[in-house]
C-alpha cells in the first residue's frame, strides 16, 4: 500500500510538471523545425514528442497505482497501455545517446561534419530509434494475452476471467521467457548507449576545455549541459536497469522494480531542463513567457490599487 501511495505521487508530480513544459518546448521545436531544421533541433523534438506519448498514457499507471497495483481498467488496455509506457521510456536512451553523439561530433571534426550535417539523416535515425525499441518492447504487449490465454488453459472449461495484475506478477515459466528479455533491454537499450553516451560527453568536455576561442560562460553552459545528462541518464535509467540484471540472475521479478521504475517516469519532467540548455530557441520561448506573465502580473497588480487622480490646473487670471 505505500509503494502503490508513492508511486501514485511520483506519477502525479511528473505529469503535472512535464506536460507544460514539454507542450511548450513542443511546440517550440515545431516552430524551428518548420523555419530552420537542424538535426540537434530534430533529435530533440522526437525526444519531446517520446516524453508527450509517456505522459499521455500516465493516467493508466495512476489508476493502476491507486487501485493497489491491481488492474481493474479494460483487460484489453492493459498490452496497449504498458507497450506505449515502455516504448517512450527506451526511446529517450537512443535520443540522448544521439544528441551526444551530435555534440561531440560537431565539436571533435567540425569541418567533416558540417559537409554531412543534414536534418534528414536525424529525422532517418529517429524512425530506427522508435521502429528499433518498438521491436524490443513487443513482448510487452505480447505477455498479458499470453498469460490470459495461459489462465484459461488451467481453468479448463468455459472462458476464463482475465489476470488481475497487469505484467506485474510472473510465474515461473514466464519468467524463463521475461528474465532474458529485459536482460536484453539492459545490455542493447541500456548499458551500450550510456557507453556511448559517456564517451561522447567525456570528450566533448575534455575538447571544449581546450579551446581557447570559447567564453567562459558558454564553456561552462554546454559542461554543466553535459555533465547534467550524464547524470539523468544514470540516475533516471539506471535503477529500473539494473533491476532486470538481479531479475535474470535470481529468476525472479524483484518487489522493488516499480519503484525503480520510479525515476524512469521523472525523465520525463527532467529532459525539459536539456531542452532549456541545448537550444537558444527554447530559451528565447521560456524567457518571453516569464516576461509575459511578469507583465500580466504587474498590470494586474497596479489595477488592483486606487489611481490618484490628477490636479486640476488652475485657470488663469484674465489680463
Amino acid at each position: 500500500m505505500l509503494c502503490s501511495r508513492l508511486l501514485l505521487s511520483g506519477y502525479i508530480l511528473t505529469f503535472l510538471m512535464g506536460v507544460p513544459a514539454n507542450i511548450l518546448a513542443f511546440c517550440t521545436f515545431c516552430r524551428k523545425v518548420y523555419r530552420k531544421p537542424t538535426p540537434i533541433d530534430v533529435l530533440l523534438l522526437n525526444l519531446t514528442i517520446s516524453d508527450l506519448v509517456f505522459l499521455a498514457f500516465l493516467p493508466f499507471k495512476m489508476q493502476e497505482a491507486a487501485d493497489d497495483m491491481a488492474w481493474t481498467m479494460p483487460y484489453e488496455l492493459c498490452p496497449f497501455t504498458q507497450f506505449l509506457f515502455y516504448v517512450p521510456i527506451y526511446n529517450s536512451t537512443l535520443l540522448l545517446t544521439a544528441v551526444s553523439v551530435e555534440r561531440y561530433l560537431g565539436v571533435a571534426f567540425p569541418l567533416r561534419y558540417s559537409l554531412c550535417r543534414r536534418p534528414r539523416y536525424a529525422v532517418m535515425a529517429s524512425i530506427m530509434f522508435w521502429v528499433v525499441t518498438g521491436l524490443n518492447l513487443s513482448i510487452v504487449y505480447i505477455m498479458p494475452y499470453f498469460q490470459w490465454k495461459n489462465s484459461a488453459n488451467n481453468n479448463g472449461s468455459g472462458p476464463a476471467p482475465p489476470p488481475s495484475t497487469c505484467y506485474l506478477n510472473f510465474t515461473f515459466d514466464e519468467l524463463t521467457i521475461v528474465a532474458p528479455f529485459r536482460l536484453e533491454l539492459f545490455i542493447v537499450l541500456f548499458c551500450i548507449p550510456f557507453i556511448i553516451c559517456s564517451f561522447c560527453y567525456i570528450n566533448f568536455i575534455l575538447i571544449l576545455s581546450r579551446l581557447p576561442n570559447i567564453s567562459r560562460r558558454r564553456r561552462l553552459r554546454a559542461i554543466g549541459l553535459a555533465l547534467g545528462t550524464l547524470i539523468v541518464f544514470a540516475v533516471c535509467f539506471g535503477p529500473y536497469n539494473v533491476s532486470h540484471v538481479v531479475g535474470f540472475v535470481r529468476m525472479e521479478s524483484q518487489g522493488w522494480r516499480n519503484v525503480a521504475l520510479l525515476s524512469s517516469t521523472f525523465n520525463a519532467c527532467l529532459d525539459p531542463f536539456i531542452f532549456y540548455f541545448s537550444s537558444a530557441a527554447v530559451r528565447s520561448m521560456l524567457n518571453r513567457c516569464f516576461k509575459g506573465v511578469a507583465a500580466k502580473l504587474h498590470i494586474l497588480r497596479c489595477g488592483g490599487t486606487p489611481q490618484q487622480k490628477p490636479e486640476k490646473y488652475k485657470e488663469a487670471a484674465p489680463l
